[in-house]
Order: C-alpha cells, then structure tokens, then sequence
C-alpha cells in the first residue's frame, strides 16, 4: 500500500485517471478534449484535477513546452489493489477473519472463475512467500 494515503477520489479525478490509463499520457488540453464536451466542464476544471491527483502521487508530470504532460504513476491495476486495500483496512481495522470472509464472499459473487483465480493467487503467494522464507 502507498506510505500517503490519498483517500477517496472524485467522478473527475477517476475519469482523469481512466483516460490516461488509455493513453498513456497526455496535457490538459488532450484530456480535456475527451472529457470537457461530454462533461461540460472547462480546461480549467481539468487542469486542477490533474493538478490535484499529481500532488496526491497519482500522477507524473513532464514540462513539454509550455504544457505539462501527465502520466499514470501507477498502473491500474497497481491503483486497484490500493485503494481496496485502503478501504479494506479503514472499515475493518485490520481485523483479518472479517477481511477473509468479505474477499471470499465478492470472489464467489463475481462467478466460479473468480473464486478459483482468488485460490491460485494464494497458491502463488504460498510459493512465493516458501522461496523467499518469508511468512
């Protein structure tokens, strides 16, 4: 998990996210080209979101001229894991038993193939944690 909580984000700031996770990168005005319209928002509203999620760590950014150039710090995946783990600690105070039971019940709900990739990435982590000797 990330040493800076950067707690919960708004509509904005998670489609921000999104378009660049899809692009790999890009200024304001590009995502504000696939945003704006749609939303009726201005560059301005966009440059502050990105603005807010590189100061949150969630965002890289490159001076290209005039124009910063935004980029994913983390990938999606990465950004997932996170915040559920996030959210998972803060509702259940690491009590582990609770935590257990809830991953197991939203695996079963999401279908059989979920609740058996759940069981591999146990098995690997097993594996991996009997390598290294860790616990």
């Amino acid at each position: 998990m990330r040493s800076t909580p950067w707690g919960l984000l708004g509509e904005l700031e998670l489609a921000v996210l999104e378009c660049l996770w899809d692009s790999g990168g890009a200024d304001a005005k590009e995502v504000h080209g696939k945003l704006g319209q749609t939303r009726g928002i201005t560059l301005n509203t966009v440059q502050s979101a990105m603005k807010r999620l590189h100061e949150k760590a969630l965002l890289r950014r490159t001076k290209v001229s005039h124009a910063f150039v935004y980029e994913p710090a983390l990938t999606k995946e990465d950004f997932q894991r996170d915040a559920v783990g996030e959210v998972v600690e803060a509702l259940l105070h690491g009590e582990a038993d609770a935590m257990v039971a809830a991953f197991v019940d939203v695996a079963e709900r999401a279908g059989g193939d979920t609740l058996a990739q759940l069981e591999r990435l146990i098995a690997d982590r097993r594996r991996a944690n009997a390598d290294t000797g860790a616990k």
